[in-house]
């Protein structure tokens, strides 16, 4: 299946309102970053505090080109917490970090403009 990411391609095909509750996207918190030199593509190991009812989950995220370790840590983040987890090279991502591609289809990922707990479910 190819998914095209272009800001210009259509909306993607319908789904019923039952399978978008499916997808389980949580508010979580970043508290810790590790370089991950054995990705096929630049890419940080993160782990995601994302609140007591799910708890510290780990995932492979594509985001180096905007952003350091350094800013990272301690960064809100929305990511699905119920799919399988992937394996990555030797790595195990638990939860997909979301985000948007800018013009060079590097990943962005969103600031919140108010406050939200950690495990704070997207609706």
């Amino acid at each position: 299946m190819h998914i095209n990411f272009s800001p210009d391609s259509p909306a993607a095909k319908r789904v019923t309102f039952e399978h978008f509750l499916q997808i389980d996207m949580r508010l979580g918190e970043v508290v810790e970053i590790l370089d991950f030199p054995e990705a096929k593509n630049p890419s940080y190991k993160l782990k995601i505090d994302f609140g007591q009812g799910i708890g510290i989950k780990k995932s492979s995220a594509q985001i180096t080109h905007h952003y350091t370790k350094e800013n990272l840590l301690g960064k809100r983040v929305l990511a699905v917490v119920n799919f399988e987890p992937r394996q990555i090279g030797k790595f195990m991502s638990e939860v997909l970090v979301m985000g948007f591609s800018d013009r060079e289809n590097n990943i962005v990922l969103f600031d919140l403009d108010k406050e939200a707990p950690n495990g704070a479910r997207l609706h």
